[in-house]
């Protein structure tokens, strides 16, 4: 299905114009959109946008979603934050686990960004969980499930990660004290 596609059954099933609405949900389409593209600029008034339990696999058509704020886009087939580029001096949070993420590279543009879910992805090396020090003001990371978690008791790897993290208030739905 196309965004075009899913947008139309949105306003359909709600009877509201999505040019006009902030929390826009188009999660669990069937058929599965495949892929983000720039009819997702027609939700011009969006601050939450929900894409999760599709098949997309990467992230683009949200240039001009200057109102993005919260972004959710977990169980899909995405392997990298590229696409971001454009919202990442507003965007605050970021749901993206359960996709196919190993490497990190490219979270140094969002600079707003304070939560970011990113449970069940493919991270294995600290090298790359390293690079969420690029993130300025991240202080909610849930990242349980991760290959990098898996060798490790839990104590050992909320050390390691908070030793590199430290401005984090919560790691994995835990606050830090």
């Amino acid at each position: 299905m196309s965004c075009k596609e899913a947008i139309q059954r949105w306003e359909e099933k709600t009877g509201l114009s999505a040019s006009q609405e902030k929390e826009i949900v188009l999660s669990f389409q069937w058929p599965p959109i495949e892929k983000m593209d720039n009819n997702l600029a027609a939700l011009t008034n969006v601050e939450k946008l929900s894409l999760s339990t599709n098949m997309i696999e990467k992230i683009s058509g949200i240039n001009s979603l200057k109102n993005l704020r919260i972004l959710s886009l977990g169980r899909n087939y995405i392997k990298t934050f590229s696409g971001l580029e454009a919202v990442g001096e507003h965007l605050e949070e970021l749901w993206i686990s359960y996709n196919q993420i190993e490497k990190i590279k490219g979270v140094n543009v969002l600079k707003a960004l304070k939560v970011l879910y990113m449970s069940n992805n493919l991270v294995k090396d600290w090298a790359e969980f390293n690079r969420l020090q690029e993130i300025p003001n991240l202080e909610d990371l849930l990242f349980t499930n991760n290959p990098i978690c898996e060798n490790m008791d839990v104590d050992a790897w909320r050390s390691q990660a908070l030793r590199r993290l430290p401005k984090l208030k919560k790691l994995d739905a835990i606050p830090v004290v």
